[in-house]
């Protein structure tokens, strides 16, 4: 081979070589990089709250699937970037100013959307998330600032199953129209400054309610007999009436708490769900006698203190886990753990 020839050869291979290393690094640099409208709308949330070091791995010149809290779909390929599924912002009381809602809404594949324990994000629910309407299933936020009504809106994002807004500021009263969400089967408005009753058809589906801690009064919706709870937490409110309906034989109820409320209802015929981990009915005007089927169930948790209960204290099974504090201020209640019965 003459010598023009082999270093026409040599250059040939050394560009194959180049190109080669080139194309595997922007394959390894497509693997972690997301949509750049993605990458964009991430950039303008990081503006929003001015740039706070909780942002530091969010670089222009870095992958975006690699940044802190961000998380990203597995579709990725030399020709398709990857689309931001996940955003989370927790547990920095550095991050402060108002949910940049528009920014969050060009996340057009966001699936899940996390703010816990942000004290310093204020200001109302954006009604800019409605249009993630098909894609948002979970949204999260605990422990914020954010006040204002729990907006009605928020039926209009219909991918929603899991929407969580407790330990907010949030007021007003429980808006009929979530009743309208066709997937959602977790609710929780725990720990804000709700009042108002609660509307007739919320949660359908039933699985998880978590309403404790607000100022909501009224009864218990009739409608709520026909669902399928798998925990139920009304604690702390303003209820009365009758609430018994939520126990049943064939139910799936594993959790109930009702204390602290003024429920007022005969215990001794209801039927308790087989599977029932935890009843929680202290501080209500509940009477009649602790149903003698307690002794057989596996009840891992019991209180039925502070009623108007009477009879002898059901004994055997698990019933000796449970002291005196979990029985007492009822005045007909006797019986180990409490003082023995009068002959």
């Amino acid at each position: 081979m003459r010598a023009s020839s082999l270093v026409e050869h040599c250059a040939t291979v050394v560009a194959v070589v180049l190109l080669a290393a080139a194309a595997a690094a922007a394959a390894a640099r497509t693997k972690d990089e997301c949509h750049s409208g993605d990458k964009a709308a991430l950039l303008a949330i990081k503006s929003a709250f001015g740039n706070a070091s909780y942002f530091n791995s969010w670089t222009p010149d870095t992958p975006c699937c690699e940044w802190a809290n961000v998380s990203c779909d597995g579709s990725a390929s030399p020709y398709t970037a990857r689309r931001v599924v996940g955003v989370s912002l927790v547990n920095d009381a550095s991050l402060a100013g108002p949910l940049p809602g528009t920014a969050i809404a060009r996340l057009t594949a966001l699936q899940q959307l996390v703010l816990n324990y942000v004290p310093g994000v204020n200001g109302s629910i954006p009604r800019d998330l409605t249009r993630l309407n098909a894609t948002l299933s979970f949204l999260d936020i605990i422990s914020t600032g954010i006040s204002g009504p729990v907006p009605s809106f928020l039926s209009e994002i219909t991918a929603l199953s899991y929407l969580s807004l407790s330990s907010n500021k949030l007021t007003g009263s429980i808006p009929a129209s979530l009743a309208d969400m066709p997937n959602l089967y977790f609710l929780d408005l725990g720990y804000n400054r709700l009042t108002g009753t609660i509307p007739p058809q919320l949660l359908r589906k039933g699985s998880y309610l978590y309403l404790s801690h607000n100022k909501l009064t009224g009864s218990v919706p009739a409608e709520f007999a026909a669902v399928n709870f798998w925990t139920i937490d009304l604690s702390y409110n303003g209820f009365k009436g009758d609430a018994s309906f939520l126990l049943g034989a064939n139910k799936p109820l594993l959790n109930l708490d009702l204390s602290h409320n003024a429920f007022s209802f005969n215990l001794s015929g209801v039927q308790l769900p087989e599977g029932l981990n935890s009843l929680e009915l202290s501080h209500n005007e509940i009477y009649g006698d602790i149903p003698e089927m307690v002794v057989d169930m596996m009840l891992n948790y019991l209180n039925v203190s502070y009623n108007r209960l009477s009879g002898v204290v059901p004994a055997g099974g698990n019933m000796a886990w449970f002291d005196q504090s979990c029985f007492q201020h009822n005045k007909g209640l006797c019986g180990s753990p409490l003082p023995p019965c009068k002959q």
